[in-house]
């Protein structure tokens, strides 16, 4: 997990290109969360390794990284939880196998997961 500290050592560790899709051709306001949003779902699929989560059981713990976001003074701060019921407010491409795992995903990636909760509609 600690050698995972950028998108790009994401990318070296799951040996693919960290060349972005073209988003060109997109809004401006949407190339910051999608840029964000692949770049978090790559460095998901990194940190959790062979780990998928399976939907349909549900024994299997699924964790994400939950943020307060509030007013200039505030920010935006982490607590993490644990998928637990049959409704979803986080995509199912950025669960992570563990706690400690979201966590750590969390709090490295902070600016990312801003990119991609705080861009503006």
């Amino acid at each position: 997990m600690k050698k995972i500290k950028t998108f790009e050592d994401a990318c070296k560790a799951l040996k693919i290109s960290a060349t972005l899709p073209d988003f060109s051709t997109w809004p401006d306001d949407l190339v910051a969360f999608a840029t964000a949003c692949y770049k978090l779902t790559i460095i998901a699929r990194a940190l959790n390794g062979k780990w998928k989560p399976d939907w349909n059981n549900t024994n299997q713990w699924k964790h994400y990284p939950w943020f307060y976001m509030g007013s200039a003074g505030a920010g935006f701060r982490l607590g993490v939880c644990v998928f637990g019921c049959d409704s979803s407010d986080v995509g199912s491409r950025l669960v992570f196998k563990d706690e400690k795992t979201a966590e750590y995903a969390a709090t490295q990636f902070v600016d990312l997961y801003k990119d991609y909760m705080l861009t503006p509609a």
